[in-house]
């Protein structure tokens, strides 16, 4: 008995400590589904006034056309992070939660960023290293976002070639290379449409925080911060 509350606790203790990754990442897997059925509908509807076969909804999450879709919303977002990881170093904005206070901007001493001989016991080992471990350690979310964000991108373009390529050969016109597809107005009109709304929402988050509040989210100031009051959290 003490065993199976003992199994009960850990688990709900296990959802406590990561439900903000677990929850986020059930609505994901919920949402790319979403996104597969309205597509998957949305493309044999085309396919069907074209007069070709359809696909099943296997056949359609395999296509160009959906991994397109997906992958051109993943650049975007990894973008947003990889820019505002990077660009929350040296820029800031009084009176937000999400900047750091302007007398912090850079990238702060040693003892500020608990590495070298200031780190601590339980301070992750290569924060501690002298050497190149502690440079790429100290950069490696940045590196990280930076680099999915690259291969996103990537994986757009190779996947948008195809897709602009069947597109056309159903309308019996010549493919273009991926080369050509690079500098299209197709893939240019995919592109800056993502990037466009991810660097407005973190623009708008910066500064509505210096004004307004949401009680008991880390987003934001206590409610009753004053405006002014820049790096902290509610």
């Amino acid at each position: 008995m003490s065993t199976g509350t003992s199994a009960g606790r850990s688990s709900r203790r296990v959802w406590r400590d990561n439900s903000l990754t677990l929850a986020f990442g059930a609505a994901f897997l919920l949402t790319l589904l979403g996104q597969a059925l309205a597509g998957h509908a949305e493309f044999n509807a085309q396919l069907l006034d074209d007069g070709l076969q359809q696909l099943s909804l296997g056949s359609y999450m395999m296509s160009s056309d959906f991994a397109v879709d997906v992958t051109e919303n993943w650049q975007s977002e990894f973008l947003q992070f990889f820019l505002f990881i990077f660009g929350t170093v040296w820029l800031v904005q009084r009176g937000s939660p999400e900047s750091k206070e302007p007398h912090k901007a850079g990238t702060e001493s040693d003892r500020d960023q608990r590495v070298g001989d200031h780190a601590r016991d339980d301070s992750p080992r290569w924060a501690a290293a002298k050497d190149w471990r502690q440079h790429l350690y100290s950069r490696s979310l940045g590196l990280v976002m930076g680099g999915v964000f690259l291969l996103s991108w990537l994986a757009q373009s190779i996947s948008g070639v195809s897709a602009y390529n069947e597109q056309h050969l159903r309308q019996l016109e010549a493919p273009i290379s991926w080369g050509s597809y690079l500098v299209s107005p197709d893939f240019w009109n995919r592109t800056l449409q993502n990037w466009q709304s991810e660097l407005l929402a973190v623009a708008a988050m910066a500064i509505l925080s210096v004004y307004l509040r949401q009680r008991g989210s880390p987003e934001s100031k206590p409610v009753g911060a004053s405006h002014t009051s820049t790096g902290i959290e509610g």
